[in-house]
């Protein structure tokens, strides 16, 4: 297996928290892709911008798989906190994943989040102790719903994204860890997740630059 570190990554602001750190970096686009290649704490690494979203995460991995060989994913970016147990700018390690707007309750019954080849919901993910762990739900929306916020909850998620789900489902199926950092940019129940989002994406950056500094 590879020793290259690979990051699947959203955003290109999320992204910088690891390129940054790259020495000499170069830069080039791959299926559509930004891929930013250099060495970060003396390895060989890849971040690769997957773009927004469950079905660009799952592309973006599996062209992170390529490239290294099969080397362990990671991905670090903002999320959204469930309840007011948590603030923003904290920072969480991933114990596992749920696409939870995964639906076959009415063909097979399963829990919510079950995708089809699988038992169970909670896709594990490889979490070291470094952080706080807190379970991820992952799904193809931004928004402030009650209801969806009730079935985070059902599930035991902490915390919510829009793409960890998928790359952990392409980790798993290939037999390959994968490892996600996380900082709360805004928290259900204290005003507009969109507002509070804008307004703390940057210091949210900063804190996760220092942490991809020591990976």
């Amino acid at each position: 297996m590879s020793s290259m570190k690979t990051f699947v990554i959203a955003m290109d602001c999320e992204a910088e928290a690891v390129t940054r750190h790259l020495a000499e970096p170069r830069e080039e686009t791959l299926y559509g892709r930004r891929v930013v290649r250099g060495t970060l704490n003396g390895e060989d690494t890849a971040v690769i911008v997957s773009g927004i979203g469950k079905g660009n995460a799952a592309a973006a991995t599996q062209l992170a798989l390529q490239l290294s060989g099969g080397a362990p994913v990671m991905n670090i970016g903002v999320v959204g906190a469930v309840d007011d147990s948590m603030s923003v700018g904290d920072l969480f390690e991933v114990s596992a994943a749920v696409q939870y707007d995964f639906d076959l309750t009415a063909i097979n019954g399963t829990e919510m989040g079950t995708l089809n080849e699988r038992t169970s919901p909670y896709i594990p993910c490889a979490a070291a102790g470094r952080l706080p762990a807190k379970i991820l739900g992952s799904g193809d929306r931004f928004n402030d719903s009650a209801e969806d916020n009730a079935l985070l909850r059902r599930l035991g998620i902490g915390i919510r994204d829009m793409e960890g789900g998928a790359i952990a489902h392409v980790c798993e199926l290939a037999g390959v860890p994968c490892s996600m950092w996380k900082c709360v940019s805004d928290v259900y129940g204290s005003g507009a997740t969109p507002g509070q989002y804008k307004e703390n994406l940057a210091a949210c950056i900063e804190r996760l630059a220092a942490f991809a500094a020591t990976l």
